[in-house]
């Protein structure tokens, strides 16, 4: 009896840790693509300063 309840929350911890990997999947996906745009975006609006100009 006591394998049985090892087992069954042995496959619902991996379970869970699947399912949050796959969402963490999609997190880094949506992240990445926020950031590409972000990138874009920064350089068409320039920010302010240009590579030549060192202090």
């Amino acid at each position: 009896m006591l394998l049985w309840i090892v087992l069954i929350v042995l496959v619902l911890a991996l379970f869970g840790f699947g399912f949050t990997l796959h969402v963490l999947w999609y997190v880094a996906a949506v992240l990445l693509v926020l950031w590409v745009i972000g990138f874009f975006m920064r350089g068409r609006m320039g920010s302010g300063r240009s590579a030549g100009s060192r202090r």
